[in-house]
């Protein structure tokens, strides 16, 4: 992979970790964060790299400047030119896909800290985060069919799960942007806060969850996620599944016992 000379690879991501959060500062603002493959290694390593970090128990990705993420950076790229059969769909597969997946499947509950513009796949990206919080100014736009271009990143399985395929197919048909008070009302954003505020917002919602039993909430994450991909008889066995395994843990045993003991409990992410 090759980096241009003002976006040297260690500066793509800032990457800091507080009070056991981990804050993934996305770093190109003067291209509004498009994502670029260099940029995409950086971050799923990151996801990588968290997730089996007993350090870290929250995550928030936001952008640098005034944008989240406008997407794929199409610059280094070119729409002509020969192609081997097989070509695009390898680089979705191994691109953009396993960015997503990574994001997904991370074990620490991810906090999207949407700054501005969310395109392409930087909406996708924010829409696989597992809480989403946008400032008032952000907007989000399925900027794919401008292009003439499929959606990628996981968009066709992502907004029909999020909004239904009726809503889905509206927002990828035309390629609208969708305000932040909007993308609320749909469902695709938990909260708007002002612009000033959306830091301190997802400090508060990410310390809470830091202070959380971290497998707990990684085993919620699993079954919902999950959800929607097999019958009830599946889904109750997942649970069960899950209930059996937490159980083990340090931190199931100090819920319980907090609460017998009528105090606050004290969790450690074990």
């Amino acid at each position: 992979m090759v980096s241009s000379p003002e976006d040297p690879v260690e500066s793509l991501i800032r990457h800091t970790t507080d009070s056991h959060v981990c804050w993934l500062t996305l770093n190109r603002p003067k291209s509004l964060n498009a994502i670029t493959p260099d940029l995409r290694e950086r971050l799923i390593q990151s996801f990588l790299d968290v997730s089996a970090d007993p350090a870290v128990r929250a995550v928030v990705l936001t952008g640098a400047g005034r944008g989240f993420c406008a997407g794929a950076d199409l610059r280094g790229g070119s729409a002509a030119g020969e192609r081997i059969p097989g070509d695009v769909a390898r680089t979705i597969r191994g691109g953009a896909q396993r960015l997503i997946s990574a994001v997904l499947d991370c074990e620490k509950p991810v906090i999207a800290a949407v700054n501005g513009t969310a395109a392409g796949i930087g909406a996708h990206l924010a829409f696989a985060c597992d809480l989403v919080l946008a400032a008032a100014p952000a907007r989000f736009i399925e900027v794919f069919v401008r292009r003439g271009l499929v959606p990628d990143g996981g968009g066709a399985y992502l907004l029909p799960r999020l909004v239904g395929p009726q809503r889905a197919k509206e927002l990828m048909f035309f390629g609208d942007a969708l305000t932040a008070k909007d993308a609320e009302r749909l469902g695709l954003v938990n909260r708007v806060v002002p612009a000033d505020g959306l830091e301190e917002a997802a400090r508060a919602w990410a310390e809470r969850l830091a202070a959380g039993p971290t497998r707990a909430l990684a085993l919620t994450k699993q079954l919902v996620n999950a959800s929607l991909e097999g019958d009830r008889a599946t889904a109750f066995a997942a649970e069960a599944a899950a209930q059996e395994i937490n159980m083990t843990t340090a931190d199931a045993n100090e819920g319980v016992a907090s609460f017998v003991e009528r105090r606050d409990p004290r969790y450690r992410g074990r």
